[in-house]
Order: structure tokens, then C-alpha cells, then sequence
């Protein structure tokens, strides 16, 4: 493999692996504090970038700055966390917490399903695209190799600023204190006089604007197209699973080394390109059952 090719490998393989994070550690974080393995957290994915396109091309059609397509990505996000994430969360999850993980799981499913059914009947199935952002910022000089500065430069630095951020909240903030403390032992929690209700609530809305902004900022990179929510639930639970449930800094490592490792696969033999991923998860789980930053859990007889 050339210098160049090696290069362009880097930089899909952070771009890939910032989109990933994104949508991972939302799912993982939900996991961390409620115990709940939310499979519509692909859907949230898929609608944030849907609306996102829809009202980024919206504003451009009335005649507003392009620009204006930056801060759409970020509205769509909150609104699809904030309004579908907080309405499942309050008429559905809320019923099934003490639930068994199986029936949580089949619940979810479910909502993913119908969700994946309305995005069809709102949006139908021919592909979506909206290129301003990735126009705007132009390109970039890798090495004398150019590189579109929102894969390169953008997108790195949302997912680190979103890891930073999310780092400073549970551990410096109230709000995140009241979290941590839910998630290491709710009875002692509700008992000192937190409202683990609101923790819940508060953290399911985190988690699928998180979902929803790594649709949307992958709006511009990619054809929106039915099925692709599906796509990327199966990628993050790899990535959660790879860095061990409930570890938000791990979600970074591990997306990282499943990005690079699809991306030097597409260059180097195509046809591993979807097993890359994989394979990752599959050799790490081997080694540690429990993935690389996960605690073994101790079984209660």
C-alpha cells in the first residue's frame, strides 16, 4: 500500500469511525444507566438525517444562506432526541424497566419496525442527499492528497467535542452526578432523594439526540435511503459490545479501531469490507467476554 493510499484509508477510516461514535455511545449510554438495549436507537439515526436533509434543503429553497444547512443538522438532532426520543421514553419504556431484557429487546424491535414503516411513508424510498455542508467547507491538503475538510477536520471534532462533553456533564455537573449515582445503585439514590424517573427520562432524551445527531451529520456525506438505520444499529451494538457495555471512552476506542479497520479492508481486499467490523468484535470477545474496557460482572447465587 502507497503513502497515498494509506493516507486516504486514515482519513474514511476517522471520518467512518466519528459517525459511528456518535451513534454508539448513544446506545451505550442509554445501556450504562436504564439496562435497556434500545434497538429503535437505529431509527433515531435514520430520522435525525432525514430531518435534517428536509430542512436543511427546506431553507435553501426559500432562499436563506447555506450556511444556515449547519445549524439545521444540530435542530434536527435535538428535535427528533428531544420530541420521539422523549415520547418513547415516557409512554412506553417507562412501563417495561423492571422488565426482562428479552421482552425490552422484543419491545424495541418493535418500535424500530414501525418507525423504519413511518420514515417510508414520510420520506418513500428514493435517495436523499444534501451536499452543502461538505461544499461549503471545501478541501483540505493531506500530503499533497485533497480531502473534504468536513470528513476530515469536521467530524473528528464534533465526536471529541461530543466525548469531552459528555465526560464533563457526568462528572462535573449536578445533573450527571444525579446519573452516576442512579446508574451504581437506583434504591440508594431514590432513597437520598433523587428522582430517578427524571434521571431516566433525562438520559434516554441524551442518548437519541446522540443517535439522531449522527444521522444528521452524516446527511451530507452519504444517499439517504430506506434500511439504513438497520445498517448502523448492527454496527454500533459491535462497537458497544467490542468496547464492553456501558463504556463511553471505550465506545471511542473501539469505534476508531472498527473504523480503520473497515476503511484499510476497502482498499486493501473489498470483500472484507462488511465482515471487518466483525471479525473485530468477534476476536476481542474472545479474549475478554466482557470487551476491552468492560468489568467482569459477578454472578449473585
Amino acid at each position: 500500500m502507497s503513502l497515498d493510499t494509506l493516507i486516504l484509508a486514515v482519513s474514511d477510516g476517522v471520518a467512518y469511525a466519528s459517525l459511528v461514535f456518535l451513534v454508539a455511545v448513544g446506545l451505550t449510554f442509554i445501556f450504562g444507566v436504564l439496562g435497556v438495549l434500545n434497538i429503535a436507537h437505529g431509527s433515531f439515526y435514520a430520522l435525525g438525517a432525514y430531518m435534517a436533509v428536509s430542512i436543511g434543503l427546506g431553507l435553501v429553497k426559500m432562499g436563506f444562506s447555506p450556511w444556515l444547512t449547519f445549524p439545521a443538522l444540530f435542530v434536527a438532532a435535538i428535535l427528533v432526541g428531544a420530541v420521539l426520543g422523549g415520547l418513547m421514553e415516557k409512554l412506553l419504556l417507562q412501563r417495561i424497566y423492571d422488565k426482562e431484557h428479552v421482552l425490552q429487546i422484543l419491545v424495541t424491535f418493535a418500535v424500530f419496525m414501525m418507525l423504519e414503516n413511518i420514515q417510508r411513508l414520510i420520506w418513500g424510498v428514493q435517495p436523499y442527499f444534501m451536499s452543502e455542508p461538505l461544499q461549503l467547507l471545501g478541501n483540505v491538503s493531506l500530503v499533497g492528497i485533497n480531502y473534504t475538510a468536513y470528513q476530515t477536520l469536521f467530524l473528528p471534532l464534533l465526536a471529541l467535542a461530543v466525548l469531552l462533553g459528555l465526560r464533563f456533564f457526568l462528572r462535573h455537573t449536578n445533573a450527571g452526578a444525579q446519573i452516576m449515582a442512579v446508574t451504581e445503585d437506583r434504591e440508594a439514590a431514590r432513597a437520598i432523594g433523587i428522582d430517578a424517573q427524571r434521571v431516566y427520562f433525562l438520559t434516554f432524551i441524551v442518548g437519541a439526540t446522540l443517535a439522531a445527531l449522527g444521522g444528521a451529520v452524516a446527511a451530507p456525506t452519504t444517499s439517504l435511503i430506506p434500511g439504513m438505520g438497520a445498517e448502523m444499529i448492527v454496527l454500533s451494538f459491535a462497537v458497544a459490545a467490542t468496547a464492553g457495555l456501558g463504556q463511553i471512552e471505550g465506545a471511542a476506542v473501539a469505534a476508531l479501531m472498527i473504523g480503520l479497520g473497515r476503511s484499510l479492508a476497502v482498499y486493501i481486499a473489498p470483500e472484507f469490507e462488511v465482515l471487518v467490523p466483525y471479525i473485530l468484535m468477534v476476536l476481542v470477545l474472545i479474549v475478554r467476554p466482557s470487551g476491552l474496557f468492560g468489568a467482569t460482572a459477578v454472578r449473585k447465587i
